[in-house]
């Protein structure tokens, strides 16, 4: 381990966060400080004895401050090696800058507001910044680089326990240096291909910066090792915001249920109720409050849904939570607030994660992706239900009010379960899912089980799949069931024949012209 005892530090910030006192502990140890504009200035209000970088290097700052540290000086001072470069250095009358402090134009922030022009995304494009946090972290040996505020504390600990910062410290600054340019880089690369080819287009470079958020016990298996990481400096995430009420961190396959819960009851504005078990709904309700739809969810699927995630899109009250309690074991619990009756209720079972999130559903990402191959596959989300405003009736007999009402509350949780999607609903309330089967007519016969070992009764429902029929088999097998009325996307090459079994057994048939895979 070798300690570094800073002598002069290069201090250039944007973000101005601590680095008064910060600047006032190092001078106090007798290190020298330069610096450039607005940080120097503020410095020297607050009675900081700090040397102009333009005073240093004998070149003052030109083209309206675009110019300030990229001079030999500079870049010697932070590159030089003491035991290679001395010489070269002193000839030169070059000296050593072993502690450089610096943080980056706000480009995330400024280019965050839609409003901001390309102009002003430019102006706000740091050039000496990066040079300087790059050129630190390359000679990490020799000198401490700091590019985060939350980190003033690290150096200034290192300085009073050992002298000076450690080599390992400094190592792990460098790091982290290099990881913030990097991000830095990715977000302009990416807001210079949204504005040439759109926000939706993807780029030949698609730059992706992500962070960690947690290390999890393990991944799908527990032989499995995981992590959690949001998008950097992204704070639309729901779950970044969401508050944990008690029982454990969320586990790999927690999080990919939490977020297929969210995303599907956030369709719905009645009083809602998902529970989600391998991240596909297995009982779907919508009625006039939030212990309505959570009784006519849970009784889809029983047992299903124990040691599932539940969210519901109404604050969690006491009479809900008594409900859920006596009925099933449950992983976490998903709502837009919580009662503090509610959370009292719960805490005769602390291991149950009771997730608050703002009632902010917003925006869904520009694109979604998941691993293949090596790879990468992006695609934009799935936002939409139909391709036009109604979907087409192309049967003989119309659907009443009712069984469209259903069909539309079918069509919408049949977009969020695994294909192949069926969804047998009644009331606003599915009855019975099919999910995630190789064959169409298999999700039909599981989805007609499902209903009959829940007791639910199948005559009078209605139907929805995720994709077209290929086949009439599958509207044979649904109206012996008793069902009454089928969503599907169409466009089989044997339309026709499935057309004509809805004729047939007398079913209304609404073809949507848009389908809803989910792999």
């Amino acid at each position: 381990m070798t300690v570094l005892k800073p002598q002069r530090a290069l201090i250039s910030v944007s973000d101005k966060q601590g680095i008064v006192d910060f600047s006032s502990a190092l001078t106090a140890k007798g290190v020298q400080i330069l610096s450039t504009g607005g940080t120097a200035s503020l410095l020297a209000e607050n009675g900081i004895d700090v040397m102009a970088v333009s005073d240093y290097t004998g070149f003052p700052e030109l083209l309206g401050g675009r110019l300030k540290t990229l001079h030999p000086k500079i870049y010697g001072g932070i590159l030089g090696r003491p035991d290679v470069d001395r010489v070269e250095m002193q000839d030169n009358d070059i000296h050593p800058i072993d502690l450089v402090v610096t943080n980056l134009y706000p480009f995330e922030s400024v280019t965050a507001n839609p409003n901001t022009s390309l102009e002003t995304a430019i102006e706000n494009i740091d050039i000496g910044g990066p040079a300087m946090i790059r050129a630190a972290a390359k000679n990490f040996a020799h000198t401490v680089v700091v590019v985060d505020p939350n980190d003033y504390t690290v150096v200034l600990t290192e300085m009073k326990e050992f002298g000076g910062i450690r080599s390992e410290t400094r190592m792990q600054l460098a790091l982290k240096a290099y990881e913030r340019t990097s991000q830095y880089d990715a977000v302009i690369s990416n807001y210079l291909s949204a504005v040439n080819f759109g926000s939706n287009s993807f780029p030949d470079v698609m730059n992706l910066s992500f962070s960690k958020q947690m290390d999890m016990r393990y991944g799908e298996n527990p032989h499995q090792s995981a992590a959690f990481y949001l998008a950097t400096n992204d704070e639309s995430s729901w779950l970044r915001q969401a508050k944990m009420h008690q029982g454990k961190p969320l586990s790999f396959n927690n999080v990919a249920d939490v977020d297929a819960a969210y995303n599907c009851v956030a369709e719905f504005c009645e009083p809602a109720c998902v529970i989600i078990k391998h991240a596909t709904p297995c009982g779907v309700a919508t009625a006039i409050d939030v212990v309505k739809a959570y009784e006519l969810a849970y009784q889809t699927d029983p047992t299903s849904a124990f040691g599932g995630v539940i969210a519901i899109n109404r604050p969690l009250d006491e009479l809900t939570a008594g409900l859920i309690l006596q009925n099933q074991f449950v992983e976490v619990i998903l709502a837009p607030g919580v009662t503090a009756q509610a959370l009292a209720a719960l805490k005769i079972k602390p291991k149950i994660r009771i997730l608050e999130h703002a009632k902010v559903y917003g925006e869904p990402p520009n694109f979604r992706l998941s691993t293949a191959c090596g790879g990468l596959l992006i695609q934009s989300p799935d936002t939409r239900l139909l391709a036009g405003t109604e979907p087409g009736v192309v049967s003989h007999r119309m659907p009443s009010d009712g069984e469209r009402s259903d069909l539309m509350f079918a069509w919408t949780v049949a977009k969020h379960v695994k294909s192949n999607a069926i969804v047998y609903a009644k009331g606003q309330t599915t009855i019975g899912i099919g999910a995630g089967q190789m064959s169409r007519v298999d999700s039909a016969k599981i989805a007609a089980s499902k209903a009959a070992d829940a007791g639910l009764e199948i005559s009078g429902a209605v139907m929805a799949s995720d994709a077209f029929f290929p086949f009439r088999d599958s509207i044979d097998t649904a109206a012996k069931s008793g069902i009454t009325a089928i969503i599907q996307p169409g466009g089989s090459l044997r339309d026709s024949e499935v057309i004509e079994a809805a004729n047939e057994h007398g079913v209304a048939m609404l073809f949507t012209g848009m389908r809803h895979f989910r792999h």
